[in-house]
Parts: C-alpha cells; sequence; structure tokens
C-alpha cells in the first residue's frame, strides 16, 4: 500500500509547482522582462510667496516582479541643494565642476536651500516606519509586498524650492520664476538588478512606468505648462482654452491646474506669470505648446516652430511614433534638459542654437521618454543615441547633405581617446573622474557608437532596425543587450565584439595602408590593423581616369557582411579578416599605373584615430613591407 501512496504524494507536489509556475507567467515576458507600474494622484498647495509647497500624494504601486519587497524607496532630489549634500561635495571635489553648480550649493542660506521633509507615510490605517536619509527615503512595509500584488501608500511631504542651480529651482538666469522638475517624491526604480537607490549629485534619472493624476494649486496670476494633459482648460484660460469666452477669475485667488499623463516615467512642469502660450499642430493632430518670457528673444520662439513641427514629422517618419497627444516646449532650466511630454530650455543666444537644443530634446521623446534606458548605467544610449538623431535632423533641415554630419562628434571622441582620460562608456554616470569625459562619453562616443554600427551593418539596415528597437522596446526600459539583439537579427551579423570593445574598453581603432606592389598589370594592397578594436574595413579605390572601385572586407567574428550600404550594392565583398591577424592583402584588377588613390574609409564613419595613413596616393608612395604573417584573400 505505500507505493500508491508515494504516487499520490509525488502527483500533488507536480501540481502544485505546475500551478505556482502559471501564476508566475503573467508576470514575464518571452525574454523574461518584466517591469513595476505606478500611479501617482498628487495634490499641491503652493505658496509662490514663499517658495513652498505642500504635497499629498496617493500612490498605487504593483510588484510584477517575481520577488516579495519588504521595503520600497523613493527619491528626494531637493535635499541635494543644501551645503554638505553628495552633490555639493561632488561639485567642490571633482577636478573639473560644472560651472552651473560649482560652490553655489555650499553658499546656500537656510532660505535658498532645497528640502523635501516626509511628514507621514501611510498604508490604509497603518502606519508605516521610514527612514530619510540624504536624497533617499527608505520606507519599512507592514508586511512583503508579494510578487502580482499592489501596494497603496499615502505620502505627505513639506517642500521648499531652491534657487536654480542645477535642472531645477526658482527664477533662473532668464527669470523665470519655477522650473519644477525633480520636484516630488519619486518611486526608486526596481527591476532585474534589483533597487536603483543612487543619491542624486547632478547627473540623469530612471523612474517607474506609470500613469499621473496632478492637481497644482497656485496663484492666477501664474501660467503652467509640462507633462500631461490639462483636463479643466476652459476653467484655467491662458491660452489653453476651447471655449471662445472669458474666464472670471478673482486675481487674488488660486487656479486648480488638473493634469493628467498616462504611461510616462516621470513630471515635469514650469510657472511664471509673464508666460505667452502659443500652440500650433502637425498634420496627425499632435499638439506642441510654447510657453516663454515676452522679451528680446520673443522672435525667436516665434521662427523655431516651423522647425520644432518638421523635427517632429522627420523622428515619426523615419524611428516611430510619438504616442501622445501633446508636447510642450518651455523656456526654465538651466540650459536644455528633456522629461516625458515636455522640455525645458534657456532660450539665451542664437535662433540657430535654440533650433539645434529644441531639436536635441525634442528627439529625448524618443530616447529616455519612450525608450526609457537607465540613464544612469547607459547614458550613452539616451544622450548618444539622440545626438545621433538630432544632427541627422538638422541635416534635414538645413539641407545641406552632408555625408557625415557626426564629423565634430568623432572628433571630440578622437581627441579623448589619444588622451590620458578616456573612461569605458559602461563607466556608471556619477563616478566618471571628469565631468568633461562624461559629457564626451555620453553625447559623442554614444553618437560615434550608432553612426559606426552603420558604417558595419549597413545604413539601411540600421535605419529599420531603430525602427524595430522603438516598436519593440518603447514605453519599457531597453538594455544594451536588448539593442543588440534587435540589430543581429536585423543585420543577420553577430555583433558581440563591437558592443563589447566599443563600450566596455578604451581600446581604440587605427587602419593603414601599408602598400601596394603591382605585378602583370594587377596589383597587391596590403591593410594594417594597428589598433586593438578589430572591425570590417571599406576601401575606395579610384583610378586616374576617375571611376570608384569600392572593396569591403568583413570581419571573420561578424559570421557574414553587409549587403548594401550608404556606398550602395555594388562593392566588392572579399574574404572575411580573422581579428587576430595583424596584416590583410588583396588584390586588383589595376596596375599602380592606373591607380590615382586607395582610401579606408571616405564616409569617415570608421573611428579610426589616425587618418593620416588611411590614404595612398600616387605622390605619396609607400613600399610595400611585407609581414612575417600575412591573410591573403582567396578571391
Amino acid at each position: 500500500m505505500a507505493e500508491p501512496k508515494k504516487r499520490y504524494v509525488y502527483m500533488r507536489v507536480l501540481i502544485c509547482s505546475i500551478l505556482l509556475v502559471l501564476i508566475y507567467i503573467p508576470s514575464f515576458s518571452q525574454d523574461g522582462y518584466w517591469q513595476q507600474n505606478i500611479k501617482y494622484d498628487m495634490n499641491i498647495d503652493f505658496d509662490h510667496e514663499s517658495h513652498q509647497f505642500d504635497i499629498h500624494q496617493e500612490i498605487t504601486y504593483v510588484n510584477n516582479s517575481p520577488d516579495e519587497l519588504s521595503k520600497v524607496f523613493m527619491h528626494l532630489f531637493y535635499n541635494a541643494f543644501q551645503p554638505g549634500s553628495m552633490m555639493d561635495v561632488r561639485s567642490r571635489s571633482i577636478a573639473d565642476p560644472d560651472s552651473r553648480v560649482v560652490d553655489r550649493i555650499y553658499n546656500l542660506n537656510e532660505n535658498e536651500i532645497g528640502f523635501q521633509k516626509i511628514i507621514s507615510v501611510n498604508n490604509g490605517s497603518n502606519k508605516l516606519t521610514f527612514f530619510q536619509e540624504g536624497t533617499i527615503l527608505e520606507i519599512f512595509l507592514n508586511k512583503p509586498l508579494k510578487p502580482g500584488k499592489k501596494l497603496n501608500l499615502s505620502v505627505d511631504c513639506k517642500s521648499q524650492i531652491p534657487i536654480q542651480i542645477r535642472r531645477t529651482g526658482r527664477y533662473n538666469k532668464e527669470d523665470v520664476a519655477y522650473s519644477m522638475t525633480q520636484w516630488y517624491p519619486k518611486m526608486c526604480e526596481y527591476d532585474l538588478e534589483g533597487w536603483h537607490t543612487n543619491p542624486y549629485i547632478g547627473r540623469e534619472f530612471y523612474g517607474v512606468w506609470g500613469d499621473f493624476n496632478v492637481v497644482i494649486n497656485i496663484d492666477s496670476s501664474f501660467v503652467l505648462g509640462g507633462t500631461g494633459i490639462l483636463q479643466n482648460p476652459n476653467e484655467i484660460g491662458h491660452g489653453y482654452q476651447t471655449e471662445k469666452k472669458d474666464r472670471n477669475v478673482n486675481s487674488s485667488s488660486k487656479l486648480k491646474w488638473c493634469f493628467k499623463a498616462e504611461n510616462v516615467h516621470d513630471f515635469a512642469w514650469a510657472a511664471d506669470p509673464f508666460f505667452i502660450h502659443e500652440q500650433t499642430s502637425l498634420d496627425n493632430g499632435t499638439i506642441i505648446h510654447f510657453l516663454h518670457k515676452n522679451d528680446s528673444l520673443n522672435n525667436n520662439w516665434k521662427l523655431l516652430q516651423p522647425y520644432a513641427v518638421k523635427c517632429f514629422e522627420y523622428m515619426n517618419e523615419n524611428y516611430g511614433e510619438y504616442p501622445y497627444k501633446q508636447y510642450s516646449i518651455i523656456q526654465g532650466g538651466d540650459g536644455g534638459m528633456e522629461y516625458p511630454m515636455c522640455t525645458l530650455i534657456t532660450a539665451e543666444g542664437s535662433l540657430k542654437g535654440l533650433i539645434s537644443v529644441t531639436v536635441h530634446e525634442s528627439i529625448h521623446s524618443w530616447f529616455q521618454g519612450l525608450l526609457g534606458t537607465n540613464e544612469t548605467k547607459y547614458e550613452w544610449m539616451d544622450e548618444g543615441f539622440c545626438t545621433y538623431a538630432q544632427y541627422e535632423v538638422l541635416n534635414y533641415l538645413y539641407e545641406k547633405n552632408i555625408l557625415n554630419p557626426l564629423y565634430r562628434q568623432y572628433k571630440s571622441y578622437v581627441n579623448v581617446a589619444k588622451s590620458n582620460y578616456e573612461e569605458p562608456l559602461s563607466t556608471h554616470a556619477d563616478f566618471y573622474n571628469l565631468n568633461y569625459v562624461y559629457g564626451v562619453n555620453a553625447y559623442n562616443k554614444g553618437s560615434v557608437f550608432l553612426h559606426q554600427l552603420g558604417y558595419i551593418i549597413g545604413s539601411e539596415v540600421l535605419k529599420n532596425g531603430m525602427k524595430k528597437y522603438f516598436e519593440i522596446w518603447k514605453f519599457k526600459h531597453p538594455k544594451p543587450s536588448d539593442f543588440k539583439k534587435i540589430m543581429e537579427i536585423e543585420s543577420g551579423l553577430e555583433l558581440d565584439w563591437y558592443f563589447e570593445q566599443f563600450t566596455q574598453t578604451t581600446n581604440t581603432i587605427d587602419y593603414s595602408i601599408v602598400g601596394i606592389k603591382s605585378s602583370r598589370g594587377k596589383s597587391t594592397i596590403l591593410v594594417q590593423k594597428n589598433g586593438r578594436i578589430p572591425m570590417p574595413v571599406d576601401i575606395c579605390l579610384v583610378t586616374k581616369d576617375s571611376n570608384a572601385y569600392w572593396y569591403n572586407i568583413p570581419l571573420r567574428i561578424m559570421r557574414g557582411s553587409k549587403k548594401k550600404d550608404m556606398i550602395g550594392d555594388t562593392f566588392k565583398t572579399l574574404s572575411d579578416w580573422p581579428w587576430v591577424y595583424d596584416y590583410y592583402e588583396f588584390e586588383v584588377d589595376f596596375s599602380i599605373e592606373e591607380i590615382k588613390k586607395i582610401q579606408i574609409d571616405p564616409s569617415t564613419r570608421l573611428a579610426d584615430i589616425d587618418l593620416e595613413n588611411n590614404i595612398w596616393t600616387t605622390n605619396n608612395k609607400v613600399e610595400l613591407i611585407v609581414p612575417d604573417i600575412i591573410y591573403k584573400s582567396k578571391l
């Protein structure tokens, strides 16, 4: 009788195991991806005379992870703007501090600092214990939050807005009253890597996808703009009303601004009594709002509008459709900074500068706003991809037709690569030794990475891959491996080597034409790999009768080659080059007397750190030195 009982117990265990697996399946995608979800209902009572506000939050947080959570964390960004904060110390100790910060935080008075003081945190009728340290709030739950369950929190907070120093604050250098960014207690992200609770020292952000209902009670003289759709435009007026009738409001009263934003990971706004509010729209109905001061720069803001429209239209067509009903371009902040559905921009300077910054920040709607990479870890996927698209769009807007619109970014990267200061792209944003290197890496090397990827796999393949990347990963948090997988599928090539070498090391690229020799009406060309990063090599041969012949040397490690590129589909693909060989030799059907020039990558998309050895001409003949090891083409 013992054997049937054992079988019965075994079957019960098996059934229970299957049921547990089925319970967890909804939390996972095909690749095991999951993300948390949040809903904020916030009510703000704003006192512009004291520059303080009270905020009440009702938060619904959904644990889509497979883990039990015994505590949760929130960001309190305003606390960075206090003497002795990590942001203050970091700015005063780094060799090249941000000129906007330097020692300004250290010298703030009590009425100039920022602060966020948590009054209470409740879960229903249960008062929760919390610990506030600098810019991080740690909340201890009375019982673990299980997978698939919701957590309801009520948070009350007293805040003071700091004077404008970095991104957020009151009365910036252009006298905009309030740039309200990083202004509310914000839930830290929890993902496959665990909690992300980095203290705020002035870098970028990472947030939970969710919905925002935000009610702002503020003096009626102020005009607001920001994330979200205004739900009561006819009560507010200020250029938002849809009905043609005047709004009668007592000048001493407060207005209740009700905003709603769905499926975003942050919320920002700005306010000023003298904002001019204008709007225009795309053909697809998307409305672009412009809020700016009525000053000497007013005309530039008017001239900016058609450029902004064309930028959105270009991005919609070439990268993927912007999904929200509106976007706001607002004067404020301390330069240019992106947020979901809006950006804050300082306007001083030329029209061309304003257009360039606006293009960059609005493109962040794709690279950060919708493709929500962790900016503290993968800032090059955010700023770099955005910079790449920015110069592509500017090339289009000004009809320049430049072959490589990123030539300045390449030059900047090469300068750092040849210095002793470069750090890998994989460096956490907070831990760079120099702000300068962070900037070059995030914006310039990141954009070079993407442009050079088009050189490797083909420009058209890259374009199609970017669209696929957007469609698959919008409203999510993609990592480099996610992007790599899409590009590998789209191109049919293996790209591990490129991502590893260019993002995780400071190795460099350097190829050269070593020499040429002729025999019986044909010539042998010898190419050398001098740098540590292996790359496929495009070579253009120009004959004396001005005909151009293209050759592509793929890497064996790619397991294939590009099929088409901006140079056309007429190039000749040679046999692959195993990267351990330093030399490669191939034969062409021209004598040395027929050849005018041989050049590596005339498109300049290869980030070669020494361009002087990339060209052979009849006026600069080089004797062929045959090395001991040559990998010969089998053509």
